[in-house]
């Protein structure tokens, strides 16, 4: 985010420490009026939340790359959030830093009553059910203090719609299929699959794009379904294939480059050969990665 590279100016008062209160107190600092960071200062909630989602999207980078110690500076970075938001609800009277605390300890504890509680000796499909029993019980009480005007929501309320569009088809599918309405065979899915297929190629046919727009986000629809339905996370599952396109593009450039080519200079044929030459280099384990690059031709 920017407006943070000066607080390794300040008086010694707001030297670097390991205590979260002084991260707090640094906070308080920037957005203090007349004295704080004009730039933290302008900022709200919704201006926020964009850097929120980015540095979360950071830290499971770092997690993938398995870089340790970028994973450290991710998470404080994604800390720093939790920290900005609170102020400014502390500064609206309506929460503090303290309050945020207090309740995830107060549910995580509530939620494990097999750890903290009574309750012991649960496998871990008992664990998840007893999970799934208190999240439904903590969301009638939240109707009930709010009057109940979430008793009349559906099955499906509750998944927020700024979520990565793969991830909450996910969570809609994981929550129709607790009330029955799921497939009972992968491979069915795989037959939807091939129907979406045919319905875009249908849509193709008659130059209906907007068709063909909606029958493609059904076909993604039923892969996160497949997906879900063999225990793979649909997220991942791209991100993998991403990596994997990078790396092998990077080759084809690499390739070319020894020719005194770039790609733009290449032609398509010229490029699938080396695609495939990539694709054995990475079952023989020599292929390298490299950086990202844009491409008009995907192939996995």
């Amino acid at each position: 985010m920017p407006g943070h590279g000066q607080i390794g100016g300040m008086t010694s008062g707001f030297t670097p420490s390991g205590d979260i209160k002084r991260l707090i107190a640094i906070m308080a600092a920037l957005r203090t009026p007349g004295t704080g960071c004009p730039w933290d200062l302008k900022q709200d909630f919704g201006s926020i939340a964009p850097y929120t989602i980015e540095e979360a999207y950071e830290v499971a980078d770092a997690i993938t790359r398995g870089d340790l110690d970028d994973l450290k500076d991710e998470l404080g970075d994604l800390l720093l959030q939790v920290v900005f938001h609170a102020r400014m609800a502390e500064e609206q009277g309506a929460f503090a830093f303290d309050d945020v605390v207090l309740a995830i300890t107060e549910k995580l504890v509530r939620r494990h009553p097999h750890v903290f509680g009574d309750t012991s000796k649960l496998t871990p499909d008992e664990v998840k059910g007893l999970w799934d029993k208190i999240k439904a019980e903590e969301k009638a009480e939240r109707a009930r203090r709010r009057g109940g005007q979430e008793a009349e929501a559906g099955a499906l309320s509750g998944v927020p719609t700024a979520l990565p569009a793969l991830t909450r088809a996910l969570k809609l599918q994981q929550k129709a299929s607790k009330v029955g309405f799921d497939w009972n065979d992968p491979k069915a899915v795989l037959a939807k699959i091939r129907e979406e297929a045919d319905e875009i190629e249908a849509a193709l046919d008659a130059r209906d794009t907007e068709a063909a727009s909606g029958e493609i986000g059904d076909l993604i629809f039923a892969l996160v379904n497949l997906a879900r339905h063999l225990d793979i996370d649909p997220e991942n599952a791209v991100r993998g294939t991403n990596a994997k396109f990078q790396r092998r593009f990077a080759y084809i450039e690499a390739a070319l480059a020894c020719r005194g080519k770039t790609p733009a200079q290449a032609t398509l044929a010229e490029m699938d050969a080396l695609w495939d030459e990539a694709k054995t280099a990475e079952r023989d384990g020599s292929a390298q990665g490299s950086a990202m690059a844009p491409a008009k031709r995907v192939r996995t």
